[in-house]
């Protein structure tokens, strides 16, 4: 009898301890896969041959073990406070982390595990003190869904600076639906809420105020149907560059850099739509904010086959007001913008419409 009793004790202590450890679980989790790519971006700023950086690139760490590990550690806690953090995290990493389903169509592995957050956010967490993280995360997914919680959480939760917050949020996330009328009332309004209640609110080194006017510039300058910004710059081999230079072109401008979760796929769909209208009036041009010496690297084997701006500093990165990484405009042989969102599928349809309303020049010879 005594000795069942201590195996029931050393069970408890055991299920005790797992419960104790799963919030320094998920922190090893994210340290870890942090660590790996530190380690991974050192060894890319090492590597001296085009062989070498060839396969460090294709090396990259894949996220997909830290998110399913993740997953592992948090699916079965989401009524608690602490796996907040943590599941923000996996709301800013799983959405560019694919797989192919029978048809052969990439679809997002953690689209499931998501939505479970959001639902458990929802039903459990929606005053929570602790809400900041998500509503970051939530203003920067790639799922429509994401829209209805922030919305929910600005209309509810008892703190004025999470809602402005969620407001903010709300407003970014709206960008996505299009530019009519309604549309931009209501993102306005939530900026200005956001503005009002938590403009010195700090979300990933800035200031809600800051992000807000970034926005309120966006809606000014940077909607569809508004000319684009030039930009002017120079590649990885400091030769002179800029957007003017591709007037009657239709240019697919896309902002990235090797670090995101989703980078691989990034340079893949890149470079399948560069092939696909090869010959045809259209200039891929990337700005990505890697050192110089990496893009250099990632260019000289051919990797990354299209033109870049080396934009270290986040010089050009701001004159467009990038904030969510990475971002493509599909722009016009005005400059005039049509498209400004996630690089894929939208994004080549709207540079392929653009493609067939331009006129073939007739040479002079033949007029």
């Amino acid at each position: 009898m005594k000795r069942l009793s201590c195996l029931v004790a050393l069970i408890s202590l055991l299920g005790f301890a797992r419960t104790t450890a799963s919030p320094a679980e998920a922190q090893r989790i994210q340290k870890s896969y942090q660590l790996s790519m530190d380690k991974w971006a050192l060894e890319m700023r090492i590597a001296t041959t085009p062989e070498d950086r060839a396969k460090v690139w294709s090396n990259r760490p894949d996220a997909t073990p830290a998110a399913r590990e993740m997953w592992k550690t948090l699916s079965g806690s989401l009524d608690q406070d602490w796996t907040l953090e943590p599941a923000a995290w996996f709301l800013r990493i799983t959405p560019g982390l694919v797989a192919n389903d029978e048809n052969g169509t990439p679809q997002p592995i953690f689209r499931d595990g998501c939505e479970t957050i959001r639902k458990a956010i929802d039903a459990n967490h929606l005053k929570s003190p602790k809400l900041l993280p998500i509503c970051s995360a939530l203003a920067s997914s790639p799922d429509p869904r994401s829209l209805a919680l922030l919305e929910k959480i600005q209309e509810t939760h008892p703190d004025p600076k999470i809602q402005g917050v969620a407001a903010l949020g709300a407003a970014m996330q709206l960008k996505t639906l299009g530019d009519n009328v309604e549309i931009m009332a209501k993102r306005l309004t939530y900026l200005r809420k956001a503005i009002i209640q938590s403009a010195d609110v700090e979300l990933d080194g800035t200031t809600v105020a800051n992000i807000a006017k970034d926005e309120l510039y966006i809606i000014r300058f940077l909607t569809k149907g508004r000319v684009a910004p030039d930009l002017v710059g120079v590649d990885s081999a400091d030769k002179a560059l800029s957007l003017g230079a591709n007037k009657g072109k239709v240019i697919v401008l896309l902002f990235w850099n090797s670090t995101v979760p989703d980078a691989l796929r990034v340079v893949e769909i890149t470079t399948a739509l560069e092939k696909r209208f090869k010959g045809r009036p259209l200039a891929v041009i990337g700005v990505n904010n890697d050192t110089t010496a990496k893009l250099r690297s990632l260019q000289a084997d051919g990797t990354v086959p299209w033109t870049n701006f080396s934009d270290p500093d986040n010089k050009l990165a701001k004159e467009y007001r990038v904030g969510n990484w990475p971002v493509v405009y599909v722009l016009d042989g005005e400059r005039k913008i049509h498209y400004a969102g996630a690089p894929g599928s939208f994004a080549e349809l709207t540079a392929e419409a653009l493609l067939d309303e331009v006129k073939p020049i007739v040479p002079a010879a033949d007029r």
